[in-house]
């Protein structure tokens, strides 16, 4: 492996925080709902982001797979959008300071990227490194929004019911550097938010919402939610809308609210996941988080993301305290 250092450079004057919790957010993988990036969004909104660290993606962003955007204009190229991928400090509702990890996902050196982590991780004291994803499930959007917990400590996700027992998923650089902050003696863990599998490549801030609310109770943050739930309100009444003027879609919903009720009523529902009983098998969780891709993989050829459902972007601030999970 080279050097780590090499990925990336700290930034002059960066803070050092009191030991700092990491959050990180890539996009690229399945983020269904776009529930990592309107939890970036509404993280970010109205909140000075001072650089920590930066990564250099040349050596981790494969252009032709991803190629970002340049604006033409008349006869010249007017503005390049390069991807960025950077630590930044922010602050919660209440002022207290933590780091954020948003960016593109690495396409190459995954290993080289989990030990670059590994040295930030010590160098800057974090505490703990969160994680934060959606991923699509075969669950209606009429029933609480459930979340799989997973840690490098079982301490860590305790309270939080096992959604399944062992499965085969598609990797992903998030996934490969909480197994090497594990190996390394670091506390991490992630939460990936259960989005209805029809609503998956729509933007869905209540997934978002529910993923703050988790981050902020593992990690002693006031983070904020506000405008996520007057975001979410609209959508909710827009998929409401659609149901009723389709019956085909109305009749998918009811099926999986009989579904969802029938096993919740024999088993007992679970505090944190919403649902419990007899749970989809590993191989069932793969085929779907693998079909959700290659529909994603095509939205993106045909440069129209989020056209199969309703959504709002709503970033804003909460001021409440560590939101506990719905």
């Amino acid at each position: 492996m080279l050097d780590p250092e090499g990925l990336y450079r700290v930034e002059a004057g960066a803070p050092q925080l009191a030991d700092p919790v990491l959050l990180v957010a890539l996009d690229g993988f399945v983020d269904a709902g776009n529930a990592g990036r309107l939890a970036v969004e509404a993280l970010r909104e109205g909140r000075d982001a001072t650089p920590v660290v930066r990564f250099d993606t040349d050596q981790l962003i494969d252009y032709r797979s991803r190629r970002p955007p340049l604006r033409f204009e008349s006869d010249h190229w007017g503005a390049y959008h390069a991807p960025t991928l950077e630590i930044v400090a922010v602050t919660d509702t209440g002022d207290t300071p933590y780091l954020l990890l948003a960016g593109p996902e690495p396409d190459t050196q995954w290993e080289r990227f989990a030990a670059a982590l590994e040295q930030i991780v010590r160098r800057f004291g974090i505490r703990l490194v969160i994680t934060l994803t959606g991923i699509p499930m075969a669950v209606p959007h009429t029933r609480p929004i459930g979340v799989t917990a997973h840690g490098t400590r079982r301490e860590l996700t305790e309270g939080h019911e096992a959604w399944f027992a062992t499965a085969e998923v598609p990797g992903s650089a998030a996934a490969v550097l909480e197994f090497r902050l594990g190996e390394a003696g670091h506390d991490a863990m992630g939460f990936a938010v259960h989005v209805p599998h029809y609503l998956a490549r729509a933007e869905y801030p209540q997934a978002a919402r529910t993923l703050l609310d988790h981050a902020g109770l593992a990690g002693g943050l006031y983070l904020p939610t506000e405008s996520l739930s007057q975001a979410a309100e609209r959508t909710e009444a827009e998929i409401a809308a659609q149901v009723a003027g389709s019956d085909e879609v109305a009749q998918v919903v009811q099926a999986l609210e009989r579904q969802y009720d029938m096993v919740a009523a024999g088993r007992g529902e679970r505090s944190s996941l919403g649902l419990g009983g007899e749970l989809p098998s590993a191989e069932e969780l793969a085929a779907e988080v693998e079909r959700f891709l290659a529909g994603h993989d095509d939205a993106d050829d045909r440069n129209d993301p989020g056209e199969d459902g309703p959504g709002e972007d709503g970033p804003g601030e909460d001021n409440g305290g560590p939101a506990s999970p719905s």
